[in-house]
């Protein structure tokens, strides 16, 4: 399943103003705590950003700005879920890692038309001192925030194999495939007997595509039939309750009679065929020694180690003996550093740079990863359909993002129940103020 990337950063600009506001409110005034949430603060300033970026949104949507008591309670809430989840984003030691974070900050700058990071930083620092900074620190707490979500809310997502099946055969997995169907439309209309003629005109499906001809027989005495070829097309290119029909027929077959406002509808199945493009991929038979910096291994240790075992493989011991014995990779060391058939995409971008280039039977170099040091090998490669898992993995995409949204409030309900949380001011506090 792909990552659900964060789906809204503040606009620089308006950020920059809101920081750089609570900053001059800041020195202005006394900065006094309004809320404690768990073993952290949420300060007066921390709130006044909060309230005008959410005016901000609010105006620039062309909605009314709600009254003020209300307002200062909705950013507190917001603020108070915030920090529960930073909460938790210190107890499992999650941050974001200096690739993504500036990443995410060049989106940001250029948003507001700095083509560098160096230009954003003077343009907010302009604004007020240190205000890059904070923004910074502001987009690190939410790509933390967001790996956060992705670990704990992917965790309560559970989508069986016959969940994948059954969304598969619907009309929306059959259109995400790119399946299409031949289907015959008829719709008999009027004021009485439609029932019996819609009857006779499903008879005659079955023996006839000749909507033409089963037009000219069946219009009469008040009752119209309309029929349509509509050819091959996509299932989602069909109305939603036709499409549910069509989608169990197997080809010959025709729907029972749909009843609905105008009239009686009846469908063929004339043909189906798949989406035509295969999915062949390259994959690589691969073993690896992983050896990671820890508390006790420094990063340079951790270098030497790689390097004194490589160096032990070229001068003939066995790869299956030395990453059983030296392999920081658990799973994999168990089984003589055996990763099994690797699929594109699968793995790190430098892990997979360097699979690619390994010819069949060779050692790798020894090679860096956010993981730590590794050591490759391949030792088959082959061509292999992989379109009914990549369709199987679509599916689990498909149906994870629409349980994501549910089972995220869920989480995010059960964490501020979780979290000790006092605030400060009777009329910030919604139980208080009722």
């Amino acid at each position: 399943m792909k990552t659900i990337q964060l789906k809204h950063f503040f606009k620089a600009t308006a950020l920059a103003v809101a920081l750089s506001s609570s900053m001059t409110t800041f020195a202005q005034s006394k900065n006094e705590v309004v809320a404690v949430v768990d073993n952290s603060v949420i300060l007066k300033s921390d709130l006044e950003q909060n309230i005008a970026e959410i005016k901000h949104q609010l105006e620039a949507q062309k909605k009314p700005v709600p009254p003020e008591q209300y307002l200062q309670q909705q950013a507190l809430d917001q603020l108070i879920i915030r920090q529960a989840q930073l909460e938790q984003v210190k107890r499992y030691n999650i941050k974001a890692d200096e690739k993504s974070l500036n990443e995410a900050v060049m989106k940001v700058a250029n948003q507001s038309g700095s083509q560098s990071l160096e230009a954003f930083q003077q343009k907010l620092d302009a604004i007020a001192p240190g205000t890059y900074e904070s923004l910074r620190n502001r987009i690190a707490e939410d790509l933390a925030i967001n790996r956060l979500r992705q670990q704990m809310v992917m965790s309560r997502i559970k989508i069986s194999d016959q969940d994948v099946e059954n969304f598969l055969k619907t009309p929306q997995g059959q259109a995400a495939l790119g399946n299409q169907v031949h289907v015959l439309h008829v719709r008999v209309s009027g004021e009485k007997n439609i029932e019996k003629v819609a009857a006779q005109v499903k008879a005659t499906l079955k023996e006839s595509n000749d909507v033409a001809a089963i037009d000219k027989k069946f219009t009469a005495n008040g009752v119209k039939v309309e029929s349509a070829d509509m050819g091959f097309r996509n299932l989602s290119e069909i109305p939603s309750e036709l499409a549910a029909r069509v989608t169990p027929l197997e080809v010959g077959q025709t729907t029972d009679l749909i009843p609905v406002r105008d009239g009686i509808h009846v469908l063929k199945l004339v043909d189906r065929k798949g989406a035509e493009q295969k999915a062949i991929v390259s994959q690589y038979k691969t073993r690896h020694i992983l050896i990671q910096p820890s508390e006790v291994v420094s990063p340079d240790n951790a270098k030497q180690q790689i390097n004194s075992i490589y160096n032990r493989l070229k001068a003939g011991e066995d790869f299956a003996v030395l990453a059983s014995t030296f392999s920081n990779d658990p799973g994999s060391a168990r089984d003589s550093g055996n990763l099994g058939w690797v699929s594109p995409g699968v793995m790190v971008p430098e892990f997979e740079a360097r699979m690619k280039s390994t010819p069949v039977g060779q050692t790798s170099e020894p090679f860096q990863t956010q993981f730590g040091w590794h050591i490759l090998q391949v030792t088959d490669t082959r061509q292999q359909d992989m379109t009914r898992e990549y369709q199987e993995r679509m599916a689990r995409q498909i149906l994870g993002e629409r349980q994501f949204d549910s089972e995220l409030d869920s989480w995010l309900r059960e964490i501020r129940s979780n979290a000790f949380v006092e605030i400060k001011d009777p009329n910030l506090d919604r139980k208080k103020s009722k």
